[in-house]
């Protein structure tokens, strides 16, 4: 899978951090071991998965000891099985005893979204409608769980407050109205994708008749839906792109690609983390 510049560009700090939080002032444990010996060690999955994290468990060891080779069988983005070998690493035995749980930490989290990503994805297929993640992150982690949501399939809403406007309904009392918070978003003239929340029908026309180019249908149910695209494709040429959100499971969200919608976002992908299980298996020759 490909990184963007500056999730690659992320990278480093992140694992930096992460590597401080774990290892202080030095590996007590690591430090029984010989300095000078060297060790195999497999990467092993668990149960069955969407790889992501690669990038990041390079990086982990490329901090720790630039001599430790890993060879990758799986790449970010691929599936695994349970007891699949998911890459092999060599090198001092430090090093690898002292970067294995926060390599796999990444492995664990990043492969989750995917994994799930990957899930809702198939859950949709054939309807059209695109699964969007959102910025219920964990701290610290977004643009790599953002970067593991594009290996499941699905695709990434905006990064943050920076590179989109999403118009909620506190914006829109703060602004005066629906149609005024519009036209201050187009007035800063920012070239960014303009996307503003409705929360019924007649929100869904007042927010047509402004122009809007896309609108988010938060917490509609199914019938309010289909309503809702149905009046959207009236407006012709000048119809919105339709996003729902609110109450989306992988146990709803068929029913809602169903109704014709364009997007469904969910914050599960990168919120409800239940690790995938890895395991590192030393060797010694």
């Amino acid at each position: 899978m490909k990184l963007s510049e500056t999730t690659k560009q992320s990278i480093g700090p992140t694992v930096a951090a992460a590597l401080a939080e774990d290892v202080g002032d030095g590996d007590l444990t690591a430090s029984l071991v010989d300095e000078d010996a060297v060790v195999g060690a497999t990467i092993i999955a668990r149960e069955s998965l969407i790889l992501a994290g690669q990038h990041w468990v390079d990086e982990v060891f490329a901090q720790l000891e630039s001599s430790v080779l890993i060879d990758w069988y799986v790449g970010d983005g691929e599936t695994a099985e349970r007891d699949d070998v998911i890459c092999k690493l060599v090198g001092p035995a430090r090093a690898l005893l002292t970067g294995e749980r926060t390599a796999l930490n990444f492995l664990q989290t990043l492969s989750s979204a995917a994994t799930l990503a990957a899930r809702y994805v198939a859950a949709v297929a054939g309807t059209g409608a695109r699964i969007l993640d959102t910025r219920k992150t964990l701290p610290g982690l977004r643009l790599a769980q953002k970067y593991a949501v594009s290996c499941g399939g699905a695709h990434n809403h905006r990064i943050g407050l920076f590179d989109a406007i999403l118009i909620k309904e506190n914006h829109i009392k703060s602004a005066g109205s629906l149609s005024a918070s519009l036209q201050s978003a187009r007035d800063l003239d920012a070239d960014v994708l303009i996307e503003i929340e409705v929360e019924g029908h007649e929100e869904l026309l007042e927010a047509l008749d402004a122009g809007a180019q896309r609108i988010l249908l938060d917490n509609f149910s199914i019938p309010e839906l289909e309503r809702a695209v149905e009046t959207n494709r009236s407006y012709g040429y000048v119809a919105a792109e339709l996003e729902a959100s609110g109450n989306v499971t992988l146990e709803t969200v068929r029913a809602i690609a169903e109704t014709g919608v364009d997007y469904i976002s969910t914050g599960a992908l990168t919120k409800n983390v239940e690790a995938i299980d890895f395991s590192m298996l030393f060797r010694i020759d």
